[in-house]
């Protein structure tokens, strides 16, 4: 494909705006690990493996969309958008409430599994409703993974220097967006 093409300018704004939307969540847990303390191994190791989780959930969840699709056809459109409702709504209702997480230690490879796939599983859900359209899935990926690495040393380093107002809204903000997308593939 033309790298002039607008179809491909296209595909490649839509996939990184949603590539941020779902890096958000790293960022936000990652401000709230790095205000506790945590030293820069760390925040390597846990980048690390968030880039890594943001590749591999949403690729499993586009193969999984993929055959859905083949399986339902043009009601797999419907369901993908309204996959994307619900997550981006799930975002933001989560984000609002204002219960504490519990704590686990980053540290430990438990811990480091589990910030990973709580900040990635809803790159699966993505994925799944992105596997029902047509789609650059090596591009998807890898925008998924860098953002997801990015948004996660960001998150841990101003942890260290900022508040947890950004936290919050963070989530919100992703939530947001995947409910645009949502919009935009059921209109």
């Amino acid at each position: 494909m033309d790298l002039a093409s607008p179809l491909l300018w296209g595909q490649f704004i839509s996939i990184g705006l949603m590539a941020l939307a779902l890096g958000l969540d790293a960022l936000s847990l990652g401000l709230g690990i790095g205000m506790r303390g945590i030293r820069k191994l760390d925040i390597a190791k846990i980048s690390i493996v968030t880039a890594l989780f943001h590749i591999l959930m949403p690729l499993a969840g586009m193969w999984t969309g993929g055959y859905i699709s083949a399986l339902i056809g043009k009601v797999a459109t419907i369901c993908g958008g309204i996959l994307l409702l619900l997550l981006g709504a799930h975002m933001v209702y989560s984000s609002l409430r204002e219960e504490e997480s519990p704590t686990y230690d980053h540290r430990s490879f438990w811990g480091l599994m589990l910030f990973s796939l709580s900040v990635s599983i809803d790159s699966f859900s993505v994925g799944v409703s992105l596997g029902m359209f047509a789609g650059d899935v090596i591009m998807t990926v890898l925008m998924f993974g860098t953002a997801g690495g990015l948004m996660s040393v960001a998150g841990l380093v101003l942890g260290r220097r900022v508040g947890e107002w950004v936290g919050e809204y963070g989530e919100a903000l992703g939530g947001v967006i995947l409910l645009a997308f949502g919009i935009r593939f059921l209109l």
